[in-house]
């Protein structure tokens, strides 16, 4: 009882103090259920930063990792973009460095050059295209014209975009270390134990687990299609936190994960104590210098001319 009382008291502090600071709050779908609970909007990563860029408040609290605030500063400059944990990384951005992508680019210097949203502002500055894992399949199919396509930083994405482009793509031997974790035994034994149930793995899981899935989905799509789908049943391969989503806008449906252990312990670092001291004190900020944010603005704008 206690504990209630003591969190009924920090979500009253930090909504009046959302209003005083004409803050907005953004969660990850990947994050602790405390905080997509005092969000204001939740979503993917792109999603999210495009809410930001659209709403009128003048600081977003990014409830994220550190990519995606500065995503968020690159579409909305004028905006105070704070996140709660600036320890909160991503070690597949982190997979690629500005030197690493050079190199690559010098030794393919004709080829277009695609980037996940999961990277550096710094990295993004060096592309053609951005994209995501709901796009990636039309990005890469809208250039056809290009010989040959560079793809980073995600090995296991570029095999899924390679396999329904019928392109080969120059990919970088990055990965994301959660969803590596489901495994297709995983995805076989909740089968076993739900054998109605339609099987939702991301792109960037293993291939091998990818072939055994009746949707490969960004979690933005694994909303979308859960909510559509007359399915009653799911079995969901992506990092943990996306069930809590699920079931809240989907209350007459199951929902099982493909492994407890797909959990991003960055997407976890954030709490709601540490949201309100990020709107008392307005730190950590997020700002991508100018000339980085007008070349990384360039790879966005170009991913969304093509969707």
């Amino acid at each position: 009882m206690l504990n209630r009382i003591i969190n009924d008291d920090l979500i009253k502090r930090i909504r009046e103090l959302k209003k005083k600071r004409d803050a907005v709050i953004l969660a990850h779908n990947y994050q602790l259920p405390e905080v997509q609970d005092i969000a204001d909007f939740g979503g993917d990563s792109l999603e999210l930063s495009r809410k930001a860029a659209s709403t009128t408040a003048k600081v977003v609290v990014f409830c994220g990792v550190h990519f995606m605030a500065e995503t968020a500063s690159i579409l909305c400059p004028d905006k105070k973009i704070i996140v709660p944990d600036i320890q909160a990384g991503c070690p597949m951005a982190n997979m690629i460095t500005v030197d690493d992508l050079k190199k690559l680019k010098k030794e393919h210097p004709r080829a277009a050059v695609v980037g996940y949203v999961n990277t550096s502002a710094a990295i993004k500055a060096e592309l053609d295209y951005c994209c995501t894992s709901t796009n990636a399949v039309a990005v890469v199919n809208a250039l056809k014209n290009e010989k040959e396509i560079i793809f980073i930083p995600d090995k296991y994405l570029a095999d899924y975009v390679s396999k329904k482009t019928g392109r080969k793509l120059i990919s970088w031997n990055g990965f994301c270390p959660t969803h590596v974790k489901i495994l297709p035994e995983d995805i076989k034994r909740e089968k076993k134990f739900h054998p109605f149930a339609k099987v939702l793995v991301h792109p960037e899981c293993l291939p091998a687990v990818c072939g055994l899935a009746d949707e490969v989905l960004s979690t933005s799509k694994m909303c979308q299609y859960a909510k559509e789908s007359p399915a009653k049943e799911f079995i969901i391969g992506t990092e943990v936190g996306i069930i809590y989503r699920l079931k809240k806008d989907n209350p007459g449906k199951e929902f099982y994960a493909a492994s407890e252990a797909a959990v991003c312990p960055n997407m976890k670092r954030t709490t709601q104590e540490k949201v309100l001291w990020a709107l008392e004190e307005l730190k950590e900020e997020v700002k991508v210098s100018d000339v980085v944010r007008q070349r990384a603005k360039r790879a966005i704008d170009r991913m969304l001319e093509i969707i």
